[in-house]
């Protein structure tokens, strides 16, 4: 029997739970035993021009070595021309995009901060106590200018963040609005809707130590991608790629802000070599909600239209996306959700069209989905208004909508390439699961009797995009040792998922090896040179591909070797998995183990090396189901069920799976519910602590009810689709769909997110004035 499908329990959480991981600050190794502590001295105002700043204070305080400013920077290299014929090469995904003109971004702040928590200077001690005293003492004269928050004051152009520029906006990307594309439509429905701005909370902040040696910089840093935080390091200090070694030891979390470097490390990097000495910075938790990337931050204006019957015509999708003070990822994410605009449904006119606008707010970059959870977001409303517009059942209109599966593959409209689904299959499996009749009937008892606590039953259906940069491909190395052990190289890079267990058993899988014997390693430059990451649910069906094609390639070549061995035809051996060991096909008594195969090979070895660049996107769907509970006269909403089908094609590890699923329900509930990164109108953050942001716990969840379905997909080997972010996609939405649903009976069409107490009980009060 193979060990593929089955529910292996995590290889990395025996470590995990008894010795603990090991982070950049844990990290006891010779090259940081002399290591200074970097403190960042960062603005409090929003938006100012820095007049001056004052050092001496704080080059006096004790144990201070340095503090650097921007002016101290002039042993970077310069920014590269724009190339002649004026086209620049794409930097892997995450990677700072090639700005040009106004919209770059400075590593220390130059002559003007742009956000509450900019750095603008970097103090050096050493001690990190010292450095939290000494950074205080630095005096920066500010003037301040005038704010730029929430997407009308950006859109209006009264203040501008970068001179030079007419407006705030970054870029415009879509058609212009066509009226005509709702003619023959029978019921329109138009509204707007705000995807908040939200903060990624991982559990481990930033964190980056560095140390210069003999000419090579080597830099630990918590990151989701070694390979390219090397690629940036690289431009922003003017080395050779060879000349840097980046490892990333246990990352607690990254949910996309992780992605590659940002601007802190870069700082902190050349910072160690300006002052010739080893540098750790890891950030405070009020850093973390300051200054690491937020998520979402979309206004959206969905227009729907169709017949009375339940057909959906036409569809319009209008995006300002709020970037932030740096449009680092600058049109990628509301790309993404144009691109994936019409989500599971066939809807013959589709338009999408954004414009990215600049605000004084902390950047906005990746976050669990990426582009994906807004499309869905706006589309599960839009089908949900236009049910209520025209009387019908939100179920009803998804079943009639849904793209049939005899569609596939299915070209949208927008783009994509649906490959494998079966829709209509997951919305059905989870209204049966939950018991959506018996549901509805006690939804309408508790309205009739005037229920203080009303039910609210909400859907969502969705398809997402992953791995949607396959052709970058992904790089697996497999070496079985002469003690018949095997190491697993990957470029794919772990922080939470599972990969050690998922590509163990792909390698068991194909050779026979038991999973104790088999060790996995990722994260490390000078040993995995060439790789790409972690990000958009791309690990298994990339990396993972890479890694089975690797094992079978050292298969082959250990076929030619024990046929040597034994004397024998290649094509008589075979590989007994269960035992892992090499026969003359029928004959036990010929048996070759690993180790020996392995031995013999010699010192070349076993060992093969794979760079996937053949796969394509995946395209993973479902269907969610949330029950909430919102008391009348309090608001207070309590998430009562949760149901879900995530599709994920073929399933490797259910436990695994259930894992990502779990993770990724949680955080898309925590956005409908609780979270929220607010600004007031000077720039201030108002929910920049853990006492403010309402971070999720168990305590505000049940305990989700998870129903299997497998599509396998037919364009990678494994049949394998992404993920690690499908539960947040889903979930918002559903949720969301399900507190407007139990104040439908009131009048209320729509809530924005999140449905906090004061909001629900707001717009309770606003429409009981009204009857």
């Amino acid at each position: 029997m193979s060990i593929l499908g089955t529910r292996v329990m995590r290889t990395e959480d025996p470590r995990l739970l008894t010795v603990g991981g090991t982070y950049v600050d844990d990290l006891r190794v010779p090259e940081l035993a002399q290591a200074a502590r970097a403190t960042f001295v960062r603005t409090p105002v929003a938006h100012a021009l820095i007049k001056g700043i004052d050092a001496s204070a704080a080059l006096a305080a004790p144990g201070v070595v340095a503090v650097l400013t921007a002016a101290d920077m002039d042993d970077l290299p310069p920014p590269p021309p724009p190339p002649a014929d004026g086209e620049v090469e794409a930097p892997p995904e995450g990677a700072p995009l090639p700005l040009m003109g106004p919209w770059a971004e400075p590593l220390l702040a130059v002559d003007r901060v742009r956000f509450a928590g900019e750095p603008v200077a970097l103090v050096i001690t050493d001690d990190s106590y010292q450095g939290e005293d000494a950074a205080e003492l630095v005096s920066v004269d500010y003037e301040p200018l005038p704010a730029v928050i929430g997407f009308d004051t950006a859109l209006s152009g009264e203040s501008l963040l970068f001179p030079g520029t007419t407006s705030n906006v970054a870029l415009t990307s879509g058609a212009p609005a066509d009226p005509a594309m709702f003619d023959g439509c029978e019921a329109v429905v138009e509204h707007t809707i705000v995807n908040q701005r939200v903060a990624p909370v991982p559990m481990e902040g930033r964190a980056v130590a560095v140390a210069w040696e003999n000419g090579k910089l080597t830099v630990w840093v918590s990151t989701q991608n070694a390979q390219i935080t090397r690629f940036i390091l690289a431009g922003a200090l003017g080395l050779d790629p060879a000349a840097i070694r980046v490892v990333a030891p246990d990352v607690g979390g990254g949910f996309g802000a992780k992605i590659g470097a940002d601007r802190d490390a870069l700082i902190v990097a050349w910072a160690a070599k300006h002052i010739g000495r080893a540098l750790r910075w890891v950030e405070t938790r009020s850093e973390n909600m300051l200054a690491m990337t937020h998520g979402r931050a979309q206004r959206q204006t969905v227009k729907i239209g169709g017949t009375r019957d339940g057909h959906i015509l036409a569809y319009r999708l209008d995006i300002v996306q709020d970037t932030g003070a740096y449009p680092r990822m600058s049109g990628f994410l509301p790309f993404l959700t144009g691109l994936m605009a019409t989500g599971p449904y066939a809807i013959p006119s589709v338009q999408a069209a954004n414009r990215v606008v600049v605000t004084n707010t902390t950047p906005i970059s990746a976050y669990r989905g990426a582009g994906r959870p807004e499309a869905t977001a706006a589309i599960e409303r839009a089908v949900d208004l236009f049910a209520a517009e025209i009387g019908k059942d939100p179920a009803e209109v998804r079943r009639i909508n849904l793209v049939p599966p005899d569609q596939f593959p299915y070209h949208s409209p927008c783009g994509a390439v649906y490959d494998t689904g079966e829709y209509v299959a997951a919305l059905d499996k989870v209204l049966e699961g939950a018991g959506y009749a018996e549901l509805r009937a006690e939804q309408h008892r508790r309205r009739a009797s005037g229920d203080v606590k009303q039910l609210g039953i909400g859907l969502a259906s969705y398809v997402e995009i992953t791995a949607a940069d396959a052709n970058a491909g992904e790089t697996a190395r497999v070496v079985v040792h002469d003690d018949g052990t095997a190491t697993v190289y990957t470029g794919s890079s772990a922080h939470g998922q599972g990969h050690h267990t998922a590509f163990a058993m792909l390698v068991k899988s194909e050779l026979g090896i038991p999973l104790e014997s088999i060790t996995v390693v990722h994260g490390d430059t000078d040993l995995i040179p060439a790789g790409v990451g972690t990000y958009a649910s791309r690990s298994l069906q990339l990396g993972g591909t890479a890694v089975q094609k690797a094992a079978i390639d050292v298969k082959d070549k250990a076929r030619e070797v024990a046929a040597d061995m034994l004397e024998a035809s290649a094509a008589d051996l075979e590989l007994d998995i269960d035992r892992g060991v090499w026969q003359v096909r029928g004959d036990p008594e010929t048996s070759r183990t690993w180790a020996e195969v392995a031995e013999h090979a010699g010192s070349d070895g076993l060992a093969a090396d794979v760079n996937f660049t053949d796969g394509q996107p995946t395209f993973p769907f479902g269907s969610h189901l949330a029950v909430v509970e919102v008391d009348t006269q309090t608001g207070k909403v309590r998430l009562l069920r949760h149901v879900t089908v995530d599709d994920a094609g073929t399933i490797l590890n259910p436990l695994l799976v259930e894992g990502q699923r779990h993770g990724g329900i949680a955080q898309g509930a925590a956005q409908a519910l609780l979270e929220e990164m607010v600004y007031d109108a000077d720039g201030n953050p108002v929910t920049g602590t853990l006492v403010d942001y309402a971070i999720v716990t168990a305590a505000e969840l049940p305990s989700f009810e998870l129903l299997t379905s497998e599509t396998p997909a037919t364009i990678n080997p494994l049949g394998a689709k992404g993920i690690g972010e499908a539960g947040t996609i889903g979930a918002t939405p559903a949720v969301q769909n399900a507190v407007v649903d139990a104040l439908s009976h009131l009048g209320i069409r729509h809530l924005d997110m999140p449905a906090t107490p004061e909001r629900v009980w707001s717009a309770i009060m606003q429409a009981r004035e009204s009857q």
